[in-house]
């Protein structure tokens, strides 16, 4: 396999550091070999450290060399230090204690009150598999829950390598009802409409526990535990069991990039040290999220993130991952500020080597333990090679979020007036990745969706979407949203090579922004959460366009894998775009008032068939071209000329049935 600066001539002026990366990170598994065993060993360290019940006891160890006293607290020792439950000092910075499970029980409570030099606070041990919060204190405690097997049925599910059509999903907020909905609720109510809509991958957001719900997950604080606000591990397994049974592979945001600072739920200063899994000083304080930044170059560092890969793996049979925050990882500066308009831009001696190469060992793990599995860099500054094989020097990332995409069009919807849309930028934008890596295409994710941003469907009809979305009103900017809304989701996923991803609600135009619960709204649920009756009632419009968006996939999934977008025309004076795919044809008309007859557009020659249309009357349109009417190609000296009527404002794709055209 040729290395990416071979394939990327711009990247060869930076070949010895690419190479050097690589040569690196396979010393530093040689090392770990050599030292700890291999690297899928190595990263089993959940089966040693945290609680486990095993033959009549329960067996609790910890990492904490900075600590020189452990006490095991809990409801058996009315919450304070008892010598009998006092932990012992082992080589290497490690505690343990064996507790008969006559005195802990499965579901009980406890902490970890450490002693330090100079200090002492409780603590949660960071290996914990379960956690739960008080509802009242809003105080977390470790559980002793006792992980006995569960009753898998999916032993023959296997990912399949197709484009990934993702549904991002929050169990919490899935719910209708004002409140946090659960991994039940979740199986039972939402994930028929993942299957129903034709997505194959489900993307759980807010897993890892965190102690602050608004914070979307990302400020996790136990790594290894699911988060008890949505259920027992028990529930998720089930919701991932029965997902995989409908062919629906499950993959998790996991927050790799950076810890809560919060001492008494998290791992910052859990043996009153303030760099055990972290970097020592300024470096170890991310500058923008408030929280702790990891020393990659550490070995316990590496042991503890790569086995949490691997616990999420194995006990949860997860699919893969979303890493987030790639970016930030990357770079010494995080990536904060910064341009990155050149090449040099990402080699100014700013890139954090060891994160690097911790990525990379992250993905030759996951990959090594499930062949199948599916790994997605939220990555923001197109960093060269992160979704390029390891073979050729890249960090062995499957496919990196195309985090551009969102953006243009937020930049167009706002800046740029309908009538000069520009169509051939768009196709660009849209194609716009290097040539080693898949993207994921997306129009929005959940961080449009927030309070401070708006979703596609609110910057295109604002206001009017709280009186003029039933089916009796006639209002012209609902017209204008409901039409653009389909044609900007069909061009984001028919350009897509890796992926294609849709935010819980969004496939049918939630009309509301995502806001937790916090005291500036009176801890409200009203908008942490999802009004599906909108789209169940039949004399409302938001049913047209998850409508469409499931018809939308369904001629996707018919595509011959793999196949690629090719642009067979663009004009932005008339704002009409055609490419192929396969033998589809996918034709856009963004023009906002001019309709066109008999517009040629040179394509291979053959007999091509309407079979969707976004100005359908089934999905809110106007019913403007002949679903039935069978179209055939005219030579035109050296061209195939297909000759189409384009109603504004629409798109269509046509399929090509077989090589016939009239001289």
């Amino acid at each position: 396999m040729l290395p990416i600066y071979e394939t990327d001539k711009y990247l060869a002026p930076y070949a010895n550091i690419l190479a050097n990366r690589r040569r690196k990170t396979i010393a530093r598994l040689e090392d770990i070999k050599t030292t700890c065993g291999p690297l899928d060993e190595f990263a089993t360290a959940y089966k040693y450290y945290g609680m486990h019940h095993e033959g009549g006891h329960w067996t609790l160890r910890e990492w904490a060399p900075g600590a020189t006293e452990i006490y095991v607290i809990g409801d058996f020792t009315g919450w304070k230090e008892d010598a009998r439950y006092k932990m012992s000092r082992l080589e290497f910075g490690n505690w343990e204690i064996e507790i008969p499970d006559d005195i802990v029980r499965h579901g009980d409570k406890f902490k970890m009150s450490v002693h330090w030099n100079g200090g002492q606070g409780e603590r949660i041990p960071a290996y914990i598999g379960r956690v739960v919060q008080n509802e009242e204190t809003k105080v977390f405690d470790a559980v002793a829950w006792d992980f006995k097997p569960f009753k898998w049925t999916d032993k023959d599910f296997k990912v399949g390598r197709e484009p990934r059509l993702i549904y991002e999903a929050h169990v919490g907020m899935s719910g209708e009802k004002e409140g946090v909905a659960t991994y039940d609720d979740f199986r039972k109510n939402v994930l028929p409409h993942v299957v129903e809509m034709g997505y194959n991958t489900l993307q759980l957001m807010a897993i890892q526990e965190h102690p602050y719900y608004g914070s979307f997950g990302y400020h996790v604080s136990s790594f290894f535990a699911a988060s008890s606000r949505f259920g027992t591990p028990e529930d998720l397994k089930k919701l991932i069991n029965e997902a995989h049974k409908h062919g629906i592979a499950v993959i998790m945001d996991i927050v790799h990039s950076h810890a809560v600072k919060n001492e008494n739920e998290g791992i910052s200063r859990l043996d009153g040290s303030t760099d055990l899994y972290f970097h020592y000083g300024d470096r170890g304080n991310h500058p923008a999220w408030d929280s702790r930044c990891f020393d990659y170059g550490k070995l316990e560092t590496l042991r503890f993130l790569l086995s949490n890969c691997r616990w999420w793996l194995d006990e949860y049979h997860f699919d893969g991952f979303r890493f987030d925050g790639v970016t930030s990882m990357l770079y010494l500066d995080h990536g904060l500020g910064k341009d990155f308009t050149c090449y040099a831009d990402y080699f100014r001696a700013n890139e954090d080597e060891d994160a690097i190469s911790y990525l990379m060992m992250a993905n030759k793990l996951i990959h090594d333990v499930r062949p199948d599995a599916v790994t997605i860099a939220e990555e923001m500054s197109g960093y060269p090679g992160i979704a390029g094989p390891l073979e050729a020097c890249g960090v062995g990332f499957d496919m990196r979020l195309s985090m551009g995409i969102p953006d243009y069009w937020i930049k167009l919807i706002k800046e740029v007036p309908d009538e000069k849309w520009p169509v051939g930028k768009i196709f660009y934008e849209l194609q716009l990745h290097r040539p080693e890596e898949k993207v994921v295409n997306y129009a929005e994710s959940h961080d449009q969706a927030l309070v401070g941003d708006k979703t596609i469907i609110f910057r295109l009809i604002d206001k009017e979407m709280y009186t003029s979305m039933n089916l009796e009103s006639q209002n012209m900017a609902v017209d204008r949203g409901m039409a653009l809304h389909k044609m900007i989701r069909l061009v984001t996923l028919f350009t897509a090579t890796g992926g294609y991803l849709t935010f819980m609600g969004n496939e049918f135009g939630h009309p509301e922004w995502i806001d937790f619960p916090r005291e500036g709204n009176g801890w409200s649920y009203k908008y942490a959460r999802r009004q599906w009756n909108l789209m169940k009632a039949d004399y409302l419009r938001y049913h047209f366009l998850s409508d469409f968006e499931r018809e939308m996939l369904k001629v996707f999934k018919d595509l011959p894998e793999p196949s690629y977008p090719y642009r067979y025309y663009d004009y932005d004076p008339t704002q009409v775009l055609a490419f192929g795919r396969g033998d589809y044809l996918v034709v856009f008309n963004f023009s906002p008032s001019t309709s066109y007859t008999n517009y040629g557009i040179p394509v291979p020659a053959g007999r091509y068939s309407i079979v969707l249309s976004t100005d359908e009357g089934r999905f809110g349109g106007f019913d403007r071209n002949d679903m039935y009417f069978v179209f055939y190609t005219q030579k035109n000296g050296d061209q195939n000329m297909l000759n189409l009527y384009l109603p504004s404002r629409s798109a269509m794709i046509l399929k090509r049935k077989d090589i016939v055209h009239i001289r």
